[in-house]
């Protein structure tokens, strides 16, 4: 049974999805049996025949050079751009708990090192009707999975990537590290922001990403031992 670990965003368009393809590629680079799986994803383009395309996954899937097959990364896909508990209900097809889990397990199954990428947020609604109440951070807890943190380096950092990790400690989820986007080397504010996420919150930043980046420069032995 392999050892997985959630990525989340401090929002939408922080590079949540990059981020992860040069997580899992870092790994198979190194030789790591690693994969990819998300549970749902809203906002999926169509095809010409009207399959859904889940774009974040294929992208991870490309990156990465993983070749699973599509129904394997992902267990619900949505055409609407939002979130996935009101793209269920648009198209009476609500998210069915004990099927993520049984898609994550066989997952587990398969690679040695699991990367999960959740929607959004982590408190993102992933299912909100008169039998359940499932948000991003439930899931999580349920899987026993810990967290790694994508926040964009730039203005306005401190305060979502401070609030997010304050939350995932309020929900018992172990933080394994945070890892800032489009940075810029010398930018004296995102240097500034790296130091304060740090002593606010106790949570180090583990690898800072370049825009266009297509390595993730951190230790694929320190990466993989973040997996539990």
């Amino acid at each position: 049974m392999g050892k997985g670990i959630f990525i989340t965003g401090t929002g939408t368009d922080v590079g949540k999805t990059f981020v992860t393809a040069l997580i899992v590629k870092k790994l198979r680079d190194a030789g790591k049996n690693a994969g990819y799986y998300k549970a749902a994803i809203s906002g999926a383009e169509k095809a010409e025949d009207g399959t859904l395309l889940p774009g974040d996954a294929l992208y991870v899937n490309k990156v990465a050079g993983i070749g699973e097959s599509v129904e394997n990364l992902v267990s619900y896909s949505y055409y609407e751009a939002v979130s996935p508990h009101l793209a269920a209900r648009i198209n009476n097809q609500q998210i069915d708990f004990y099927k993520i889990r049984a898609d994550y397990q066989r997952a587990l199954e398969k690679y040695e090192l699991l990367t999960v990428e959740g929607s959004g947020g982590i408190i993102c609604p992933l299912r909100w009707d008169d039998k359940q109440h499932v948000i991003i951070d439930d899931m999580v807890s349920q899987l026993k999975l810990g967290a790694i943190v994508i926040a964009d380096a730039g203005l306005g950092t401190i305060n979502s990537a401070v609030l997010t990790l304050e939350h995932l400690y309020i929900r018992h989820i172990p933080c394994r590290g945070v890892i800032l986007n489009n940075w810029h080397p010398g930018n004296l504010m995102e240097e500034d922001n790296l130091r304060m996420i740090e002593e606010l919150t106790g949570v180090k930043v583990i690898a800072k990403v370049e825009p266009g980046a297509t390595e993730l420069d951190i230790d694929p032995e320190f990466l993989a031992s973040l997996y539990a």
